[in-house]
Parts: C-alpha cells; structure tokens; sequence
C-alpha cells in the first residue's frame, strides 16, 4: 500500500512539475498582481490565494468579528443557518455540522488544515474537540473544492483556523482580543481571549477559552406530543431539558520563528469539557432496568507544528507543513454516581506537506501529501467497536488556470487507507478527481460549472460494529464486507458582485454508488432495536442561495437587505434517508453607523413529513432574532451589545437532530457581551 502511494507521488509531482514548467517558460509574470493581491483571500480550498469571488464552489468564512458577537455554542450550533449547513443539535455539549444533509464520517473537521484526532465523527454525542470560541475565523467547503482533504470530506469541509502558531509580527509589537457574554435561557456564560506579542524573529501568542451553562428552559415539555401518543408516555411537565450544562475549558501557547520568506512554529492546547447528555424525561412507564442520565467527559492534549518558507525550488515557489499529535480520551459518567463506563481513546499524529507552484500568466498549483496515523480503543461495556489501528496515505494535486475572462480548475488524489483491528485487516484504496469550467460573461458576474468524482472508505464503526449505542438509541451492527462509497456530483455557481447588490446561488446533485446506511432490521438486542450498516445507491440534490442589497446609504450609514435559502432532498435504493432536513429561509434587515450596529432576522424552517421508517414527522418553526452592538467611545475597538434569541418563544425541533422528539431547541432568551481588541 505505501509502495503504491509513493509511486502515485512521484507521478503527481511529476505531473505538476512538468506543468508548471512549461507555464514557466512559455510567459512572463503577469502586469498588476501587486493590484489584484488585494482582492484575493487564501481559503482552505487550495494551498494557492484564490479570490473569494472567483472560487468555483461553495465556499463561506465566518470571521473572527461574527465569532466576537455569535452566541457561544458547539461548532454545528455556531454554523447551522449559514447557507447549506444544518446541526446534529445534540444537546449545547455535542453539535457537529451537516452539510447538504451529510453529517458524521462524511464531514470533515479539521483544525488548520489537519485532522482532529478525536472521536466525534463516529457518534452524535461525541463533540468535537476545538471549541469555536477559539478561532480566529472558521472556513467552510462544499463540492468538489474538498478533494484536497480525501474522502472524509465527501460531504463537505468545515476548518477551524486560530493564531496559535503566529505566522506574523505582532501589530506595533502587541496585539490581542477579548470577548465575553451571559445569557438567560441558560444562565451561561462564556469569556474568552488570545495575544500575539513580538516584532521578530520571536512571536509568542497565547489563547485561553472558557464556556459554561446549565439545564436550559423551552417553552413546551421536552417530550413531543407525537413521541408521547406512539409510545402511550407520560410526559414530565417540567419545561426545563435537563443534563443539559456544559463547562468548557481550553487553552494553548505557541512560538514562531518569523522572517520575510515565511514562518516556523510550533503549539500546543489543552482542551477540558463536560457536558451533559438529554435523556427522555417522563413520568411513566418508568424501567426499573434503564440507565440514569449520563454525562461525557472529554480530554484532549494537542501538539501543532507549522510552516511556510519561499523557495525557488524549480517549478516551486513555496513549502507549506502542517502536522499535529493528538491524545484524546472521552469518559461516558453516570451523573447518578459517578461511575465511568465506557471510555473512548483516539492518539494519533497526522500531517500534510504542499509544494506550491510558481503563478505564471494566471496558472496557479500545487502538489500535497497527507498521511494519519491513529489507533482509537473503546474500554466498557458499551464498547461496541474493537481496538482499531488506522493508516492513511494520500497524494494530490490542485492546478487553476485563471486567464480573466475564463478559466479551469482541476484536481486529482488519491487515498489509500488501511483499518486493522485483533481479528481482521481492510484495506482502501481511492481516486479522486474535479474539473471544473468557470466563465465571465460580463463585469462583477461569474458562472461555474464543475464535475467531481470521490471515493470513501468505510469507517470503522461501519465496518466492525457490534454492540448497543445509547448515542443514537440502537444496537448497532457493521459489515466488514463493506466496499468504498463512490460519489459523482455535478455543482453549478452562479455570482454577481455590484456595488449595492451581490447574489450568490449554487445548484448541485450527487449520485452515489455504495452509500453506507443504517437501517433497522426489525430485530431487537438488549431491548434496543437492531441497526444494521448496509450499501446502497443514493441521490441527493439541492440548492442555496444568499443575497444582499444596499436598501440605503449615506456615507458611513448604511441599510441593508439580506436573505439565505437552502434546500435538499435525498433518497436510496433503501427508501428515504433518515434526518434530512427541511428548507429553510431566513431574512435579514441591517443598520449599520460608526458606532451603532443593529440587526432583525426571522428564519423559517419548513416542516418535514418525508421521513424514514423510523423516523417522525417534525413541525417547522419560524424564530426571530434581534442584535444591536454599540462602540460606546467614537473609533474605539470596544464593543457592546444585547442579543435577543428566539424572542417569541416558538419550539423549535431541528428534524436532524436524534433527540428532536425529548430536548428541543432552547426558548427565549437575552444575552449581553462584549468584544475589545487591542
């Protein structure tokens, strides 16, 4: 398998280097890059700059300002609304991102472009082990811009980008940023804050983290009316979810050696979090046999090493390195006694290497390897998946041709994977590849249209499970036959970028061959009902769209026009898949002055009656909004603001969450904050 990969490198390098050089000694740098660079903002989606108004899928970057004024919340809670993104909604300790109705091992999580090391793609009660709070912006890939990650961001990309390793000087020798809030519904509160400090060589940063918040309160019982009459419950009154507090602590220093061709650096961050899991509050019929309510316990120690550095290497001007190494172990406590039982372990390094290419007459690329290692061991009696040893390799290759009025993206990967437990050995080996067509038939439009074929390999929950999984409420069931999942997709873009008005709308369509599911088989284990992971053909499709108009402005004043739209719809061989969610459309009307900010939103999510056959209806909702923030001293970078959530008390249930029919949504609720950078 390693042989293969590094034959597959040297051929990919080889491909690029050759490309590259012909761009080389065929034209001469291109007039204006100094005028264009600032346009361009680099994103996860290539080693190379790439403006944001050219990228030929969907991309969104939610900066660190938003961060400051967003209410604090998991990763999924944090994203779910922007265009195509949803949340898994398991309770205010555990959300992970879906994306065009994907979510688990077919998200990718990645903390500066490398992997998380953790344990929350394998089940909805794992959280993710970065918290958004400590982000200095947050990017998110949908489409074929993904290639450059593998198969594990099949669905979509989301990378948690921070300033642990500085990559510059500090401003004026010292820089920093603090933001904090409390909130209601919850009575949660949550600070957190970085400095970068050194003029160079030397840049030292250090960032700290911390969110807390008890049971939360809805303006309804937790359990569903529906959930109640099919199972003939009695419902608990109390109009509180309970085992809902989270206590978050995160905090990490790093160092760079700072020059005027790149950077060098290395980190490390201590992650620490409890949180609570929502359990079905009733008041009969009661098991005497059942389990009490459970709280998780996650650990995480992270070493980060990262790098830049000009070269002139032939065909290629730079080197880019990132690598981490990741201890992570995550209890499951009973909260009646403080027994552990089952834990969850995951150490592992992974890294990436990308040489990137010399821009000659508007060709841009570059020329990467990936490699993981991870070995993930769950311990208890709930440990319904063997002791799995992990190997991954993969090659790849990004190259643009931007000639102005038209151009050509393409990639090309390839993925070898190797899952190996006490009894059995897989191996996968994937091709992966994107070409994509991009034109401009008039100033400030642009129009996309990009083909992508990717592969998956199985995970090892898919492949080896065998055991009860209180997460998702089923005695789950692999196959060790299973085969890589194959998608082919087709994205068209379209965007206009005015002076008053920018539209951006993606229409998109995926057809897999081999989607893994679950299904139940109508057998029951250890009274849970049996889950069995199969293979399929699916489609999925959908669109988003995202507007924004300048109603009104007069100088430094301005009102403006906003509104999202998403939809998807999916179906398999097997019949409608579970937790797809609804469309959603949310409008946006704001106020922005130098020093007053004020915004109304009202977001409508349609109801969902197109379920699996395990699955209930779910109702829509309509939730408003309301935020104003305040620089109480003209031109400072002091800001305070009032932020008024769900203000009339409408119960929400995200239909893609496991646990929509026993922990909704949280009611009403004011949060009051500040951001300050200096």
């Amino acid at each position: 398998m390693f042989r293969r990969a590094v034959l597959s490198a040297a051929s990919l390098v080889a491909l690029a280097a050759a490309a590259a050089a012909h761009a080389e000694t065929s034209a001469a740098p291109t007039d204006g890059a100094e005028d264009t660079q600032v346009s361009k903002v680099v994103i996860t989606a290539a080693p190379y700059p790439v403006s944001l108004d050219t990228v030929t899928s969907s991309v969104n970057i939610i900066t660190r300002d938003h961060l400051d004024l967003a209410p604090p919340a998991g990763l999924g809670d944090m994203l779910n609304g922007q265009p195509g993104l949803r949340s898994t909604a398991y309770g205010p300790g555990a959300s992970r991102p879906i994306i065009r109705g994907l979510a688990g091992p077919r998200v990718m999580i990645l903390e500066n472009g490398v992997g998380q090391v953790d344990a929350s793609s394998l089940s909805p009660d794992h959280a993710v082990a970065s918290d958004p709070g400590e982000a200095s912006r947050i990017e998110v890939l949908r489409g074929p811009s993904t290639l450059a990650y593998g198969g594990s961001g099949i669905g979509g990309v989301v990378n948690i980008i921070d300033d642990r390793v500085p990559s510059s000087p500090a401003e004026n020798g010292f820089e920093g940023r603090i933001a904090g809030s409390l909130s209601s519904v919850d009575d949660g509160r949550s600070i957190n804050g970085s400095a970068k400090f050194g003029r160079g060589p030397l840049v030292f940063a250090i960032d700290a983290d911390h969110r807390a918040s008890s049971d939360y309160k809805v303006p309804t019982t937790p359990v569903s009316s529906r959930l109640a009459a099919r199972d003939g419950l009695t419902p608990d009154p109390d109009k509180t979810v309970k085992n809902t507090d989270v206590e978050i602590d995160a905090y990490g220093a790093g160092v760079s050696y700072v020059h005027d061709r790149g950077f060098f650096g290395v980190a490390v961050k201590k992650t620490d979090m409890t949180y609570g899991v929502p359990y079905l509050q009733i008041l009969a019929p009661i098991d005497p046999d059942a389990e009490g309510p459970v709280s998780i316990h996650l650990q995480q120690t992270r070493y980060d090493l990262r790098g830049e550095q000009d070269v002139d290497l032939g065909p290629f001007a730079k080197i880019r390195l990132s690598a981490g190494h990741a201890k992570y172990e995550h209890a499951e406590v009973s909260v009646e006694d403080g027994e552990v039982g089952t834990r969850f372990l995951s150490n592992g390094n992974e890294g990436r290497v990308e040489l990137v290419q010399k821009e000659r007459d508007g060709w841009q690329g570059a020329v990467g390897f990936q490699a993981l290692e991870r070995h993930f061991k769950a311990i208890g009696d709930e440990a319904f998946v063997p002791s799995t040893d992990i190997k991954e390799y993969g090659i790849f290759t990004l190259q643009r041709l931007d000639k102005g009025a038209w151009g050509v993206d393409a990639g090309l990967r390839f993925d070898s994977r190797e899952l190996k437990t006490d009894f059995t050995k897989r191996s996968f080996d994937n091709v992966s590849g994107s070409l994509g067509l991009f034109y401009k038939p008039a100033d400030k439009q642009f129009v996309a249209l990009t083909l992508s074929r990717n592969g998956r390999a199985p995970t090892e929950f898919e492949l080896f499970a065998d055991g009860p999984h209180p997460g998702t409420g089923g005695y789950e069931v692999g196959d060790a036959r299973l085969k890589s999942e194959k998608v082919t997709s087709l994205d068209a873009t379209y965007r206009y970028t005015g002076d008053r008005l920018r539209l951006e709308g993606h229409l998109w369509g995926a057809r897999y061959n081999g989607f893994i599911e679950e299904k139940p088989t109508g057998a029951v284990e250890d009274g849970l009902p049996v889950f069995q992971y199969f293979q399929t053909d699916a489609k999925f499709h959908g669109a988003e769209a995202e507007a924004s108009y300048t109603a009104w402005s007069d100088g430094d004043k301005a009102l403006k026009l906003e509104g999202v739209y998403d939809w998807v719809r999916g179906s398999t061989d097997l019949g409608v898949p579970a937790r797809v969610p609804p469309w959603a459309l949310t409008g946006r009307v704001v106020w922005s002055a130098p020093r007053l900010q004020a915004q109304a939103e009202v977001r409508r999510v349609a109801s969902q009656d197109r379920v699996s056959t395990f699955e209930l209806p779910t109702d829509g909702y309509t939730q408003v909004n309301a935020m104003v923030t305040f620089k109480p001293i003209a031109d400072s970078p002091l800001r305070l603001f009032v932020d008024g959530r769900n203000l009339t008390n409408e119960t929400i249930r995200e239909h893609t969450s496991f646990l929509k029919e026993f922990a909704p949504a949280p009611g009403r609720s004011v949060r009051a904050g500040f951001a300050w950078r200096f």
